[in-house]
């Protein structure tokens, strides 16, 4: 497992894969599911996993946090990079710091409060809890008022952020003034984008961020990969192309809970039994899982269909 520091290069390198978090059906976190889906995403060619939203770390309990840490560092890659989180609430994160300094991981996320927040109390916040864990960690911006882009451009400056995952969420990726002065601020190479391959294409191609995150990655590896790839040749048309094949699943999941349809939807499409989510969140209803089977089934097909073109 990498251990050693973020570099700019790290971000680059791999589709930053952000998976479900397996569990057995007494919702233990899960060893051989976890590690299915691992192996599935390495055999693809992704090499840095990062457990946070998808992996409904919100709702990882105090008790169950260095448990569910030595399973990520038992199923990592000998050269994967994985990135677990911490909070949303500063209380919460502080506490897992304290827990995250007996392990080797090189950063880890900060989880972005819905609320209970100011600009300068989140980097306030941010900078204790790097000079506690004594490294930097991660800023998962969701929003343009949760932190204002001085303040990103100073912490990235002080050392306090390995990265930034921005997902601001806009109808148009390309008209974002919020993240044109980001970028303008505190440059591209620790920025990457953070809702997946729909938005990326804009963000990399138009921005020049370094790299994005996926959750339809752990159904979809070689083809996240090689859109990955094709924007870092400039080849935004195959890029949009590769693209298009994750609309159906990515569709849905806008539609009925990006967390719940892709941590059911890796189930169906195969790749390991995710089994339940943990509360507050719930697994979806029977009459949901059809549409979603179909659609996590057809870009795994579509993946496998890429590879075995690139293999001829």
């Amino acid at each position: 497992m990498k251990t050693d520091a973020v570099t700019p290069a790290d971000l680059a390198r791999s589709v930053i894969a952000v998976p479900p978090l397996a569990r057995a059906r007494n919702g233990a976190v899960s060893i051989g599911e976890n590690g299915k889906i691992v192996e599935w995403m390495a055999a693809g060619g992704v090499s840095t996993f990062l457990y946070g939203g998808n992996a409904n770390f919100y709702n990882l309990g105090l008790l169950e946090y260095p448990l569910t840490l030595e399973v990520l560092s038992g199923i990592a890659p000998k050269d994967g990079w994985m990135i677990p989180s911490i909070g949303p609430d500063f209380g919460k994160a502080l506490d897992q710091v304290a827990i995250l300094k007996s392990f080797d991981f090189p950063t880890a996320m900060a989880l972005p409060m819905a609320s209970a927040t100011r600009p300068a109390g989140v980097a306030t916040g941010l900078r204790r809890l790097a000079d506690a864990y004594g490294k930097p960690v991660i800023a998962y911006v969701r929003s343009e008022t949760y932190l204002a882009v001085a303040d990103i451009a100073a912490l990235l400056a002080d050392g306090v952020l390995a990265s930034v995952k921005y997902a601001v969420e806009r109808n148009d990726p390309a008209a974002d003034a919020y993240l044109a002065a980001l970028v303008d601020a505190a440059g591209t190479e620790r920025i990457v984008s953070g809702m997946g391959e729909r938005p990326a294409v804009v963000h990399i191609a138009r921005f020049g961020l370094a790299g994005f995150t996926s959750g339809s990655v752990a159904i979809a590896p070689r083809l996240s990969m090689a859109m990955l790839g094709a924007l870092k040749a400039g080849d935004v048309a195959v890029a949009e192309v590769i693209r298009a094949k994750f609309s159906a699943f990515e569709d849905l999941r806008d539609a009925q809970g990006q967390i719940v349809v892709l941590h059911d939807g890796v189930r169906l499409a195969g790749i390991a039994d995710t089994g339940p989510l943990q509360p507050f969140l719930a697994n979806l209803e029977d009459a949901q899982l059809g549409a979603i089977g179909v659609a996590a089934t057809a870009l795994r097909e579509e993946n496998a269909r890429f590879t075995q073109r690139a293999a001829a």
